[in-house]
């Protein structure tokens, strides 16, 4: 005789996603030039990198949708990417230059 068999599938956890209901959430990290003028980065998701744009003046914490790029289901969830923004170290004597001045043009002394 046939009966009922029941599953339950459990995810292990991923470094790089977190998962909310069908949607996948990934912190991308730009630098303030790319949030400022605005890119195009490539982005990890569950099906292979894609090409995601990021918009000009974009401010931390902007969360981008990629539509179907989730979990598959009726409907599929979304990909949900939050911007954070990383100001590289200042290594080199140009990089502290561009800095002075990055930080004069916005009017603080230095």
């Amino acid at each position: 005789g046939g009966g009922n068999l029941l599953l339950e599938v459990e995810y292990a956890a991923h470094p790089q996603f977190e998962v909310d209901g069908r949607n996948i959430l990934y912190t991308l990290q730009v630098t303030p030039w790319q949030a400022a003028l605005g890119t195009s980065i490539s982005v990890p998701t569950l099906g292979g990198s894609v090409e995601l744009k990021v918009p000009a003046e974009s401010d931390a914490g902007r969360k981008l949708r990629l539509r179907g790029r989730g979990l598959p289901g009726n409907p599929d969830g979304d990909q949900i990417v939050e911007l954070e923004i990383i100001a590289p170290a200042p290594v080199e004597e140009a990089q502290k230059k561009a800095y002075k001045a990055l930080a004069k043009a916005f009017g603080e002394k230095v």
